[in-house]
């Protein structure tokens, strides 16, 4: 049996997992929150400790993390993002750690393997979209029913697609990208602008939900934003299905009201829309399933 040490690098937490490469199932799971240091060698330590206790039972790490990953250094559009992360050497620190063969991918691409192997069925789909609307939006592609991670690992980053060219500056250092216009992030700092105190995301989605009707508008607002993102992907890449993750993307009645703005377009700018299945684990799985072929070649 083939044990993968899977690990999901995020803005807020670090999962690491032992996953059984047969059945794709999670052995054990611990997480602790991301070190908001800026050090790398606090980050690493952070890492160390983490997965040290997973080594002995696995055969190898299979990393999803935010950002892009290019020749295994993390590295992001945005690099306010990363909490000063920017150019980390992640798979050679984690290999170093581990002494056990180390790969990575971004953790939307590999939801998005993920969501797309667990479609029912999944042989009449071949161009898959996934979105993860959280504390900021990424996204993952499967066309031809082969995932895109580009040679320079950014396919998918869908979150610095411009739809407003009027709009705030993002961290990447264009104008009205949508993560910019539509996260977790943008929701709180709107609210906050609205509101004329500190709110995050969760927090104006929660008024939203008690019937506040400005608190509303920035819900729909993000919601509109994703339809239109929605729509010219898919009369770009003939899309039959979108996948919406992420804590903004899968929170009470979000995904109604993007089919909400969609059913407004033309008939061919509106896909399947489906709400992500495989939860705050899917990172984990879809890397591991991922590379397990991977190592199965080696």
């Amino acid at each position: 049996m083939s044990v993968c040490l899977a690990v999901d690098i995020g803005g807020t937490k670090i999962a690491a997992a032992l996953v059984d490469c047969a059945t794709h199932q999670i052995i054990d799971r611990h997480q602790i929150v991301t070190p908001k240091s800026q050090q790398p060698t606090v980050f690493s330590a952070a890492l160390a400790s983490l997965l040290t206790p997973f080594i002995a039972n696995a055969d190898f790490v299979a990393i999803a993390s935010t950002g892009i990953i290019n020749n295994g250094i993390l590295t992001a559009l945005n690099p306010a993002n990363l909490g000063g992360l920017n150019r980390f050497e992640v798979v050679d620190d984690i290999q170093r750690i581990t002494n056990l063969p180390t790969y990575a991918m971004n953790d939307a691409q590999a939801a998005a393997w993920y969501e797309f192997i667990s479609l029912t069925p999944n042989n009449n789909t071949h161009n898959m979209l996934f979105i993860t609307i959280s504390t900021g939006i990424g996204g993952g592609l499967v066309l031809n029913q082969e995932l895109q991670t580009g040679p320079r690992g950014i396919s998918g980053h869908i979150g610095h697609t411009v739809v407003d060219a009027n709009g705030p500056v993002c961290g990447c250092g264009r104008q009205g990208c949508i993560e910019k216009m539509a996260s977790g992030t943008a929701i709180g700092e709107l609210g906050t602008t609205l509101f004329k105190r500190p709110y995050n995301g969760k927090e104006v989605y929660q008024l939203a939900l008690e019937g506040n009707e400005d608190a509303m508008d920035i819900i729909h607002s993000s919601a509109a934003a994703v339809a239109e993102l929605i729509a010219n992907l898919t009369i770009s890449l003939d899309l039959d299905v979108v996948v919406i993750g992420g804590s903004v993307g899968l929170a009470p009645h979000y995904s109604e009201y993007i089919q909400q703005y969609l059913n407004e377009k033309p008939k061919l700018y509106r896909p399947r829309i489906i709400p992500a299945q495989s939860g705050g684990d899917a990172g984990l799985l879809g890397t591991a399933h991922w590379f397990a072929r991977q190592e199965s070649h080696t």
